[in-house]
């Protein structure tokens, strides 16, 4: 990003009031990050305020690391920056776009805009792909089509390139506007209108309506047949379909042969060829369309190390992103960067090598394609980039701490989006408590814990002692309440600043007890009601004792008063539920009478917000609805799932008639049957009760029961008419089965699936 624009002409650009000191010269950049500021001269931070955060509260982090601008939309006291300036504005984010709007004008080159449903960043990566290096084109990162993404996007435009290509992505009406203002494109690109974000829109055509006000005034906008619009429509945004018929050599050369591919590479090369002529190099360019994989692999490493596997190619945008996305989760690691340079980028070591000191990492290796690296390496964030020809994913496999072909793989993209949903159910006001009990329901405690942290979460929720240990030893800051808070347990949460739930005067009194001798007042603690789950809890009769013990003790100060409802998911009949909350209600208010300061009461878990919001107090629990588990259909429909489970063909076999699979022969096989074995089972949490075809995999999207018994550590499954390859991945939660499918399988519920999927099951953190 280079900028070059004063200081004076951005206060006009984003109309905002000066405050502080005056600054002379010109910025270069900009930040709303301040864990991503490596160096903050010539740099300006947007105090930007998101669902979860809010950019005021780290402008102090970002002035330490240099920065002297910035651009604020609440009251700061500025003498506490004393050579500072500050633009105060009423929306940080508008004043971002008319900084992006005023640095598009700027320039007098193409610009492409991209919408729809789906399809968005592989039609714009593919475009790129048949342009270059033909012409020098800039476009949006990654997935990077929202409010911000588009305005960080324009931003990188400069006098370089010859053509721009940028995604647009809307969610509810009035956003697209925004973004048009911004983009003003020369071209469009409509790929679909499906149903995402559809439940915002009163009508399909009002989704249709709001999308196409991306193409105003454009020149031409390509769109495929099955995009029905009416005529005046079509005329208004200079509509071109682009039919299958007029592009056969060109498809013939697409290595991928499934309808959506098809699809999207007829948007992309109708596009391109209006930029550049179709001959024999363009035709080469179409069979080398890159399979993309648009996210960044996150897994566990050997010697406490985290390993970031984007080995999807070597573009140097994408390497800048990479390297911001190592700064973020680095957690006080070392930082080492290795690149893998294959023949044909050996020419781009010195451009590649300056990009990446420019973040500082501890560690720099740019190796070349016959090159062989060995590191000893412990406790570091490491980054591997390279292209699929330089072999990193071999040296991902070398760093990969275990080598179980069953692996779990938790989205954080979809973890984010359903924060998000859950969030705007409530106030924004309320705080939100998120539980990672139990390996964070068996996702992983600390790498959830950590994510969490930096999505701006209040609280974080664990069952034992021992779990908060683990997470205050990883570097988690966020303040930790233990649920069952347990005798042996109270010197730790001592030492480590857990915050104990008390559910008995007995409790509370060897909690005290153990304060005094630890010298501590005022220490938090939160007490936990009964109100009918009949588990841990103070009841009714105890509640005076409870008060007269807080207002007698100087230790003890009460953070949270807190209950469980019995059953959150019953929307029939919520009688009990209201019984519940009328007791809660009334213990709240009894302890709020007893003591002289505030404190938070939350009773709704992920469950109690879809169904009883409106006694979402002060604070609610968000668990397994996190990972995009709910019973409540509209809020489900908004959901993503986070979790998948995946596993591998060990190797096939025929088994002829008459023959016997597994223990117990419990299957005989009536026909000649091919069978796979799969290295997953009971050990792992698949369970065994899920034997002789009441359980089934997915392979090539293909549901294939299980035969026989499931063995500890493996499962046999019918191929019945596959073709199928050892080697070949193995669905056991993913696209065509859910979580919730698996858990009707084995006769439970959700939580125990995860809860029981083995710590062996290797796990993989991905971010779209």
């Amino acid at each position: 990003m280079k900028l070059d624009i004063s200081y004076d002409e951005l206060i006009k650009i984003v109309n905002a009031e000066a405050l502080g000191t005056r600054l002379i010269g010109q910025f270069s950049s900009i930040a709303f990050d301040s864990r991503k500021i490596a160096d903050g001269k010539n740099v300006v931070f947007l105090a930007l305020s998101g669902e979860f955060q809010d950019g005021h509260n780290f402008i102090s982090d970002a002035y330490k690391k240099g920065v002297r601008a910035f651009i604020i939309s609440k009251e700061i006291d500025t003498k506490t920056f004393n050579d500072a300036q500050f633009l105060k504005v009423q929306d940080v984010m508008g004043a971002l776009h008319a900084m992006a709007a005023f640095h598009r004008r700027k320039f007098n080159y193409p610009v492409i805009a991209i919408t729809g449903t789906a399809g968005k960043t592989i039609v714009k990566e593919w475009i790129y792909h048949l342009l270059s290096p033909a012409m020098k084109v800039i476009r949006s990162p990654k997935s990077y089509n929202s409010q911000l993404g588009v305005a960080l996007s324009l931003l990188e435009m400069n006098e370089g390139h010859q053509l721009a290509i940028i995604e647009a992505g809307i969610s509810k009406p009035g956003e697209m506007i925004r973004l048009w203002k911004m983009i003003q494109p020369t071209h469009g690109v409509f790929t679909t209108l499906g149903c995402s974000h559809s439940e915002n829109f009163k009508t399909t055509d009002q989704h249709l309506q709001e999308k196409l006000q991306l193409f105003k005034g454009v020149t031409k906008t390509w769109m495929l047949n099955d995009l029905q619009l009416a005529a005046s429509q079509f005329e208004t945004i200079c509509g071109h379909q682009v039919k299958p018929e007029l592009y056969k050599r060109e498809l013939e050369s697409l290595p991928f042969p499934d309808r959506v591919s098809q699809k999207n590479a007829l948007l992309a090369i109708a596009s391109a060829k209006e930029f550049v002529t179709a001959d024999a190099v363009f035709i080469e360019k179409i069979a080398s369309l890159p399979r993309l994989a648009l996210r960044l692999e996150t897994f566990e490493g050997k010697n406490n190390c985290t390993i970031i596997n984007d080995t999807y190619n070597l573009d140097l945008d994408a390497l800048r992103y990479s390297l911001e996305y190592q700064l973020k989760i680095a957690n006080g690691k070392n930082r080492i960067v290795i690149v893998g340079l294959d023949k044909e980028n050996a020419h781009r070591k010195d451009d590649i090598t300056a990009i990446v000191k420019n973040f500082n990492p501890d560690q720099i290796h740019v190796i070349g394609a016959n090159e062989k690296i060995q590191l000893d390496i412990e406790n570091a964030t490491i980054l591997l980039k390279g292209t699929r020809k330089a072999d990193m994913q071999q040296l991902a496999s070398q760093f990969r701490l275990k080598k179980h072909k069953t692996y779990l793989e938790i989205n954080l993209t979809a973890i984010r989006n359903n924060l998000t949903v859950f969030k705007s159910i409530l106030h924004p006001s309320t705080k939100i408590l998120a539980m990672v009990k139990a390996q964070s329901y068996g996702s992983g405690s600390e790498e959830i814990a950590k994510y969490l942290e930096q999505q701006g979460i209040d609280y974080l929720g664990v069952a034992y002692a021992d779990e908060g240990v683990e997470l205050r030893k990883a570097g988690v800051k966020l303040p930790i309440l233990v649920l069952n808070a347990e005798e042996d347990g109270f010197e730790d949460c001592i030492d480590f600043d857990l915050e104990p739930a008390i559910y008995s005067p007995f409790q509370l009194d060897l909690f005290i007890k153990e304060l005094i001798l630890k010298r501590k007042t005022a220490y938090p603690v939160h007490l936990k009601i009964e109100t009918g789950m009949k588990r841990l809890g103070i009841e009714n009769n105890e509640l005076t004792q409870i008060a007269e013990m807080l207002n007698a003790q100087p230790e003890i100060v009460v953070k949270s008063v807190y209950s469980h409802l019995a059953e959150s998911d019953n929307r029939r009949d919520k009688r009990f539920t209201e019984h519940q909350l009328q007791r809660f209600i009334e213990a709240a208010q009894f302890f709020q009478d007893q003591l002289n300061y505030s404190f938070d009461a939350h009773i709704l878990n992920s469950e109690g917000i879809a169904n009883y919001a409106s006694a979402q107090m002060s604070m609610v629990r968000l668990g397994i609805g996190m990972y995009g588990v709910s019973g409540h259909p509209q809020i489900k429909q908004k959901l993503r799932h986070a979790i998948s489970w995946y596993s591998v063909v060990s190797q096939i076999k025929k088994v002829k008639k008459g023959e016997s699979v597994g223990y117990s022969r419990s299957f005989i096989a009536e026909c000649e049957t091919t069978i796979a074995i799969i290295p997953v089972g009971y050990a792992d949490g698949y369970s065994r009760n899920l034997s002789n075809g009441k359980g089934k995999v997915y392979i090539q999207g293909i549901p294939c029961s299980v035969i026989g018994r499931v063995c500890m550590d493996m499962i046999l499954v019918d191929l019945g008419k596959l073709s199928v390859k050892e080697g070949e991945r193995v669905e056991i939660i993913g696209e065509h089965q859910s979580i919730e499918d698996l858990a009707l399988q084995m006769d439970t519920i959700p939580y125990e699936v995860m809860t029981g999927i083995s710590k062996r099951v290797h796990r993989i953190y991905i971010e779209e």
